[in-house]
């Protein structure tokens, strides 16, 4: 019958041990008045930014929790957080500067490729339109009114010129800012390399 019950102490114990031991450790912390304040009921939460110590039950250190850092200093830590990873993954990407030329070379090619494309079909759109507008002409001189359709045929192949002048101003754009990327890329590959030997 004791055994049950020893038992059952024992473990009561070693539940409210740690709740003992946890009741023991103090917070040090500095106040808005900048005094340093000791509690064992923690740290109030307008206080937990700028920082605390952890005390155990000897008025020893066993955890310093650090200031939360200010606006900037989160701006730079995202921001080189941010670079490491362009950087890994520049560095998983290419092995060499060649790599990046090759890789530049393609997608200029690319883009160079759809900018012939969208001045081949401005100039086919252009020369549809000359067509209509003929047609147009030869309606006039004949003393008759152009038909709706031919109208709305010529206003088609206008915006349909707009939209083509559009895409390779687009694509133009592309390709520089492309072109700029992989400078940079270059540039930093290299750096990167450099620093590994």
């Amino acid at each position: 019958m004791r055994r049950p019950a020893l038992t059952c102490c024992s473990l009561l114990l070693g539940l409210l041990l740690p709740v003992v031991a946890g009741a023991a450790e103090l917070y040090r912390y500095v106040d808005d008045k900048g005094t340093t304040v000791l509690s064992r009921q923690g740290v109030p939460p307008e206080f937990i930014a700028k920082g605390y110590e952890v005390l155990n039950d000897q008025g020893r250190v066993v955890k310093v929790i650090p200031p939360a850092p200010s606006a900037e200093e989160m701006k730079r830590l995202l921001a080189d957080k941010a670079r490491a990873s362009t950087d890994a993954q520049l560095l998983r990407l290419y092995s060499t500067p060649e790599d990046v030329d090759r890789a530049r070379e393609r997608k200029l090619s690319e883009l160079d490729g759809l900018i012939g494309v969208a001045r081949g079909n401005l100039q086919s759109v252009r020369t549809q339109q000359a067509n209509l507008q003929s047609q147009a002409a030869d309606h006039e001189r004949a003393g008759r009114a152009v038909p709706a359709h031919l109208l709305a045929q010529i206003d088609n192949q206008k915006a349909e010129q707009e939209r083509l002048n559009s895409d390779i101003e687009r694509y133009q754009a592309a390709r520089k800012e492309a072109d700029s990327s992989f400078d940079a890329d270059r540039d930093r590959l290299a750096e990167l390399l450099n620093r590994r030997q």
